[in-house]
């Protein structure tokens, strides 16, 4: 979220944000709300000083036994006071007009970042391993968890509808050992500390990250909560309304939780099988910093995210998403795409985002500068470390054999109690 005293003062860069964006630009009307409620905040200044100067008048009138003019100032005051009530009503309809405003303004991003309109802009950053080659035509994941028996829509769909998926013996155990994986792997290795977050936040937690009050749609709500879309969430307010020590940057939390979306406006987009779903595991990684650091943080993230498609021995490639591709808290962020055979094509499996001080704006997160003669908010990033399901969807894929069975990742045969392949029950 935006300060207006910084929109005012760099208004041709705030435009040209937008622009890069594919936004018109709104500065000029911004300013011109601001000047009107700070004009009105100023009549109201001047009505309270003339109120408070009448009031004294009133005693001196009255210590001099002008009745008359006491009579004049009393009314005086009484139509002031009525002004100024009425005032300050019309000052939080418009202080609340601005933040409305500015509220559902995306964040702006920075200059490195590519422009475009949609995913076609993307450019590659690199990318690891080689494609592979099967000596028989690869199935998708759907075709062989069905063929396996251990992958059912149908079971899913009777329980909750569409978009929900039903897993049992190896592939339910599979799908744990990966999270299980994940985890430990950013905690042990990364230096993540691992949180168990409520899966229910309130409205505010919501607007820190910029979820509400623009994507409402996407989200379910629970009577007075909402149920997290992802675990980055609950991790980044941790920081909220905090006034942090920068000797304990950077902060960094992850966590394995179930997200929730409705995947609003993704009718008949991968409708069948797991790719998306209203209900999914995930490991998030979050971290809070300074603002020198950030940059900085955000390679080492993407890293860790790297290191789990490694460890599982999946092709993978990174992109930069493009201006017109970017989350609405980003300033910068980075996709890795997986390989999936089956598909023949990559798909997302994680973004790493940088998201400067914007949710730090919306959560008030702050920290004490080294000089200690001020506060700065924080820098938030945010990045998937990795999706479970589509993990679990490319280790099927890439994993597969010819008569339907699938072997287990080395990294997971611990995880899988030892056992190294997956087949049809008998």
């Amino acid at each position: 979220m935006f300060d207006i005293k910084w929109i005012r003062e760099n208004a041709e860069a705030f435009d040209e944000g937008l622009r890069r964006r594919g936004l018109a630009p709104q500065a000029d009307a911004l300013i011109a709300l601001d000047e009107e409620r700070r004009a009105h905040i100023a009549r109201l200044q001047e009505a309270q000083t003339r109120r408070n100067a009448a009031s004294k008048e009133i005693g001196q009138a009255m210590a001099t036994k002008d009745s008359g003019r006491a009579e004049k100032l009393k009314a005086e005051v009484a139509g002031l006071k009525e002004f100024i009530q009425a005032g300050e009503a019309t000052t939080r309809d418009l202080d609340e007009k601005l933040r409305r405003a500015l509220e559902v303004i995306p964040n702006l991003p920075l200059a490195e970042v590519p422009e475009g309109t949609d995913e076609s802009g993307n450019v590659e950053y690199r990318r690891h391993g080689a494609l592979p080659n099967f000596p028989f035509p690869p199935k998708e994941h759907f075709d062989i968890g069905e063929g396996l028996g251990q992958m059912d829509f149908a079971a899913a769909a009777k329980l909750a509808g569409s978009r929900f998926t039903v897993l049992t013996r190896d592939l339910a155990r599979l799908e744990r050992a990966l999270g299980q994986f994940m985890l430990d792997l950013h905690v042990t290795e990364h230096g993540y500390t691992e949180v168990s977050p409520p899966l229910l936040v309130n409205d505010q937690t919501m607007f820190g990250t910029g979820q509400l009050p623009k994507f409402e749609e996407d989200l379910f709500h629970a009577g007075d909560r909402w149920l997290v879309p992802t675990a980055e969430v609950p991790l980044t307010n941790l920081a909220a309304g905090e006034i942090l020590d920068p000797a304990r940057f950077p902060l960094r939390f992850t966590a394995l939780t179930p997200c929730f979306r409705s995947e609003a406006g993704s009718a008949g987009k991968d409708t069948r099988g797991m790719l998306r779903q209203h209900q999914f595991w995930k490991v998030e990684l979050v971290s809070i910093t300074d603002r020198d650091s950030s940059l900085a943080e955000h390679e080492r993230m993407l890293a860790c995210a790297e290191e789990v498609l490694k460890r599982l021995g999946l092709h993978y490639r990174v992109m930069t998403l493009c201006t017109g591709d970017m989350g609405f808290s980003a300033q910068k962020t980075y996709d890795i795409e997986v390989w999936l055979p089956g598909q023949g094509r990559y798909r997302e499996i994680s973004s790493c985002s940088i998201c400067g001080d914007f949710q730090a704006r919306r959560m008030n997160a702050r920290y004490r500068l080294s000089d200690g003669k001020g506060l700065a908010h924080v820098h938030t990033l945010n990045g998937s470390g990795v999706a479970v399901g589509r993990a679990l969807i490319a280790v099927l894929e890439n994993y597969q054999n010819e008569d339907g069975s699938v072997t287990v990742p080395d990294a997971l045969v611990a995880y899988m109690g030892g056992q190294t392949r997956i087949a049809k029950a008998g």
